[in-house]
Parts: C-alpha cells; structure tokens; sequence
C-alpha cells in the first residue's frame, strides 16, 4: 500500500499564517511515502511569494511531487507570463513541470494544464492524452494516478469554466488504465468516481492554507492507495488551527468501476 498526502492552492501571499507550522507539523507526523502538491503554490507568483513556498516545502520531511497552477505564472505582469511563464516557478519548487514517479507500487504522472493565454482556464492537450498512455502502457499491477491542477468535471454548483480538453482527456485517461486523478483549483474537497468515466476516480483537495476559502475550512487528504481499494481521509482545520482526520471514504473496484463511498466515522 501506498500513502499519499495531497495538498493543494496553498496559495502564498493570501494564506493564514498561523496554519503553516500546524499543516507542516501534521503532514511529518503522519510520515506518507510522498506529499503531493496540485499547483497554486503562490497567489499572484511573486518572488517573495515563492520564496516562502520553498521554505515551507523544505520543512517537508517526506519527499514532494508538483505541478503547477494557475496563480503560478504572474497574472499582473504579462510579459512575464507570456515569455518566461514559469521561471519563477523553477527556481523556487522544480525545474520539471511535468514530473513522473515510479516506484514497485506505484507510477505518477504530473500533467501541467495551465494555459498562460486563458489565465483562469486550463487546458489537457492532445500531447498530455499521449504521455499519459505512453507511461501507463507498461506499469504492470502499479497504481496508475495523474496529478495536475484543474479537475477534469465541475458539480453543477461550480461557476467556473471546464478545462479545455476535459471530455477528450477523461476518456483517454479511462482507455490507458489510469486508477485516480489528484487535482485542486476549487478549494472544496471531493471523492467520487467521474461521472463519465466510471473506471477513474476523481479526488480533489481543498486549500491547505488560503484565506480563499469555498464553503469549508482548510483541508488537505491522506491517501491509501493499490489498485483494489482507495481510502481517502480529509483532514480538516479546526477553530484551535489544529488539523484533525474528519472521517475516511473507501473505494472499490468493480467491473463497472469504483464503488464506494463507505464513510468510516472517527
């Protein structure tokens, strides 16, 4: 089994302070084999902003995979974003914006979907739909999970605009056998398999830090993961600032997909 901690939109620059040291005490504790972040590291990619990203990313003890987001290239300085959209980025969280990881249990793949033309709105491209196949092709019996910032599905309550390529993508990702795809950008979070592609499990983190809040407070998820069965377990904020599991949803394979959710109460 593999354990993921998902984290995303920390958002620095519209963040509370105040749950940096709790959020980072919390996710060494738990010790996941790796911290995933789904992009928004900064809100308007300051240096300064992305300097204390990097800060709170080197007080991670557990390793760290990272796509960027939308509030990652500069949306008040377009000259920036149109030439050198992630050279702040790259300095301060990874060179690669696309990173992949392998282990005996595990393949992940990390899709950037920022389209820096349409700031607010993200793309899946046709090449994206192909390196996620191409990974996926020989991964044997590993857990198959895409990572990247946009969700690939909005509920009807969502104002946003769907990613560009989202139908395309999903179906593509269903065809190459991928098992769950991690995202952010909404700050709610959410587990449940897509409505149209059942075979794929869409789980997305709220904001681990931001001010932005939608409807909840500051959450990240921890997750375990094979190929047969996925838990998720949301850890929430409290009034007290201090993160605390609210509960675990487990998902099962199916023929006709993931089956689930069996609420476990703590």
């Amino acid at each position: 089994m593999t354990r993921l901690v998902h984290l995303s939109d920390l958002h620095f620059g519209r963040d509370r302070d105040d749950l940096a040291d709790p959020l980072i005490e919390t996710v060494n504790r738990l010790a996941p084999d790796m911290v995933v972040v789904s992009g928004d590291f900064t809100q308007r990619a300051r240096v300064s902003q992305f300097d204390r990203a990097r800060r709170f990313l080197n007080r991670l003890e557990p390793p760290v995979f990272a796509v960027p987001g939308n509030h990652d290239t500069p949306l008040d300085n377009v000259l920036v974003r149109f030439l050198r959209p992630w050279v702040r980025y790259r300095e301060a969280i990874a060179h690669e914006l696309e990173p992949r990881h392998d282990t005996p249990d595990l393949r992940m793949v990390g899709i950037n979907t920022v389209n820096r033309f349409s700031w607010q709105r993200g793309r899946f491209r046709g090449r994206h739909r192909a390196r996620v196949a191409a990974a996926f092709s020989d991964a044997g019996e590993r857990v198959r999970v895409v990572v990247l910032h946009h969700p690939l599905e909005h509920g009807p309550e969502t104002q946003k605009r769907l990613m560009k390529g989202a139908g395309k993508a999903l179906r593509a990702l269903e065809d190459a056998g991928a098992d769950i795809v991690l995202s952010g950008h909404l700050h709610n979070a959410f587990a449940a398999p897509f409505l149209a592609a059942p075979g794929l499990l869409f789980v997305q983190a709220g904001t681990g830090l931001s001010t932005r809040l939608r409807g909840e407070t500051n959450t990240f998820n921890l997750l375990t993961l094979s190929r047969a069965r996925i838990g998720i377990e949301v850890w929430r904020a409290g009034a007290d600032a201090v993160f605390a599991p609210s509960g675990e949803m487990v998902f099962d394979r199916a023929e006709t997909g993931w089956k689930g959710a069996r609420p476990r109460q703590r």
